[in-house]
C-alpha cells in the first residue's frame, strides 16, 4: 500500500482525499448558529421547572465557581492521597453535614445518583440481615413510593409486597404491622410521599418493622420539603438515600451527572461501601479496611464535581437550609389553593413540597392531562409531571421549589386557569397543542409502538 511521510509520521495515501464539503462560513456565522440553538433549549435558567416529585431548583452560579476552582478542576482520581488533601476534606466535611441535616450516623457519598441510592440501601438491607444469619425474600412497597423502588429491591433479590395508602393519601401502621413478617427485611417509603403528604404514622410504622427486625429505608428524594424541620433518623429511619442534585441544588437531568449519597445509623455503618474517607491527625485518606462492607459501587469514588457543588449549597446556605424547605411547603399550598377551584383535587388537605391534581373536571370535554400540559407550554412553562403517582388517574403533579418568585408562580397560576378556560370553551385547540413551539405534538403513540433506535 503506498505511503509517504507527514513530519516524522507515515500518511496512508488512499485516506487522502477531498474530505467533506464543508460550507465556508464566517467565524460569526458560526458563532450566531450555535447561540441560536442554545435557546432553542428549555432549563431551568430560562423558565420554571414544576415537575413533581423531581426537586428542579434552580442552580446557584457561585456552587459552579468553586467547583471550578483549579485545585478541584484539575485533580485526578489515582492521585495519593497526600495530594488530594482539599477534596477528600471536602467529601468528608459533606459526609458529616450530611449526617447533620438528616439526623443519621454515618453517610457514603459513592452511589451515582437516586437509583444508585436505592440499590445501596438495599445491599446493606442484605449485608445487615446475612450478618444476623437471617435470610429475608420480601420488601414491603408502598403505591406511593417512587416508581424505580420495586426495581432496585428486585435487583437485590427482595420480592416488592405492594401496600396501599389509605383515604387520606398516607400509610397505616396497622396494614403494614398486618404484613411485616419473618421473611420481610423491612420497608421502602418514600417521605414525604408522593401525593406530597407527610408520612404521619412513620414512627408507628417503624416500630412495626423493627419489632420483625426489619429495616426502614426511607427515599429522600423529597428532602427538599424536611430539612430543618425533621430529624430523620428521629422517626425511626434505618437507610436514608439523598439526590444532591435534587435537595442539594446541584445540576439536574441533561445537566448532570447525578448523585445519590446514603445516610445510615450506627448499626448499619460496618456494610457501608469502600473506600471510605477517614481521618487521623489531621490527615485524610481512603481505607478499604472494612470487613463487613458490602464492596465498591462506583469507579474511583464518585461524583466528586457534584459534591463539591452541594458542600458549597450548604455551606452558603447554613441554617438557612431550613428555610428553603418552608418556602418550598409555602409555594406548592400556595399553588394548591389557587388551582383547586379548577383542576379537581383528591385530596384536599395541606399537603408538603408539591401538589397532585387530575383530569377529572375536564372528562366531559374529552380534553385529557396531556392536552392541557401539552398547552401550557405555548404559555412558555415546562409541562409539570403527568400520569404519576399511579394511585391518581389523570395525575397532574406540581412541584415549584422555593427558588420560584410569587411573581412567576402567578403566572403559572394564570397560564393553568387559561388553559383549563379553553378546555371548557374551545376544547379542540388543545388536541393540537403545541403550537407554537419549536416542535409540534409528536404521534407519541408511534413513538412507543415503533421506536426509532438506530437514529
Amino acid at each position: 500500500m503506498p505511503r509517504r511521510d507527514v513530519g516524522s509520521f507515515p500518511l496512508d495515501e488512499t485516506l487522502v482525499g477531498e474530505g467533506p464539503n464543508f460550507p465556508d462560513l464566517s467565524e460569526l456565522e458560526v458563532i450566531r448558529h450555535y447561540t441560536r440553538l442554545s435557546t432553542w433549549n428549555f432549563g431551568v435558567d430560562t423558565g420554571m421547572y414544576p415537575l413533581g416529585s423531581c426537586t428542579m431548583k434552580y442552580n446557584p452560579k457561585t456552587n459552579e465557581r468553586q467547583a471550578a476552582l483549579p485545585g478541584f478542576s484539575g485533580a485526578h482520581p489515582m492521585l495519593p492521597a497526600a495530594l488530594s488533601q482539599g477534596v477528600l476534606r471536602m467529601m468528608y466535611e459533606l459526609e458529616r453535614l450530611l449526617a447533620e441535616i438528616t439526623g443519621m450516623d454515618a453517610v457514603t457519598l459513592q452511589p451515582a445518583a437516586g437509583a444508585h441510592g436505592e440499590l445501596t440501601g438495599m445491599l446493606l438491607f442484605h449485608a445487615y440481615h446475612k450478618s444476623r444469619g437471617s435470610r429475608r425474600s420480601k420488601i414491603i412497597v408502598p403505591d406511593t413510593a417512587h416508581g424505580t423502588n420495586p426495581a432496585s429491591a428486585a435487583l437485590v433479590g427482595f420480592s416488592p409486597v405492594n401496600v396501599k395508602s389509605n383515604e387520606r393519601g398516607v400509610l397505616s401502621a396497622e396494614t403494614i404491622a398486618a404484613v411485616m413478617d419473618g421473611e420481610t427485611a423491612g420497608i421502602m417509603v418514600t417521605n414525604p410521599n408522593t401525593l406530597g403528604f407527610f408520612e404521619e404514622e412513620i414512627r408507628e410504622i417503624a416500630d412495626a418493622v423493627h419489632a420483625k427486625d426489619g429495616l426502614v429505608y426511607a427515599d429522600g428524594a423529597n428532602m427538599n420539603a424536611l430539612m430543618g424541620i425533621v430529624n430523620v433518623g428521629d422517626i425511626g429511619v434505618d437507610v436514608l438515600h439523598l439526590n444532591l442534585h435534587k435537595t442539594f441544588s446541584t445540576p439536574h437531568g441533561g445537566g448532570g451527572p447525578g448523585s445519590g449519597p446514603v445516610c445510615v445509623k450506627k448499626r448499619l455503618e460496618p456494610f457501608l461501601p469502600v473506600p471510605r474517607v477517614i481521618e487521623e491527625n489531621g490527615i485524610f485518606r481512603l481505607s478499604d479496611d472494612f470487613p463487613q462492607t458490602i464492596g465498591k459501587l462506583h469507579a474511583f469514588y464518585g461524583n466528586v464535581g457534584i459534591m463539591i457543588r452541594a458542600y458549597s449549597y450548604i455551606r452558603s446556605l447554613g441554617p438557612e437550609l431550613k428555610k428553603v424547605s418552608q418556602l418550598a411547603v409555602l409555594n406548592a399550598n400556595y399553588i394548591k389553593e389557587r388551582l383547586k377551584g379548577f383542576l379537581h383535587l383528591p385530596y384536599d388537605r395541606p399537603c408538603m413540597h408539591e401538589c397532585v391534581f387530575s383530569d377529572k373536571n375536564q372528562a366531559a370535554q374529552k380534553v385529557t392531562t396531556l392536552d392541557m400540559v401539552k398547552r401550557l407550554m405555548d404559555h412558555g412553562f415546562h409541562p409539570p409531571t403527568i400520569y404519576f403517582p399511579l394511585v391518581v388517574h389523570g395525575a397532574i403533579m406540581i412541584e415549584p421549589t422555593e427558588t420560584e418568585s410569587k411573581e412567576d408562580i402567578d403566572l403559572f397560576i394564570e397560564a393553568f386557569k387559561s388553559v383549563i378556560r379553553e378546555a371548557a370553551e374551545n376544547p379542540g385547540e388543545l388536541l393540537e397543542a403545541p403550537r407554537r413551539t419549536r416542535v409540534r405534538r409528536l404521534d407519541e403513540t408511534a413513538a412507543a409502538r415503533h421506536p426509532c433506535l438506530t437514529c
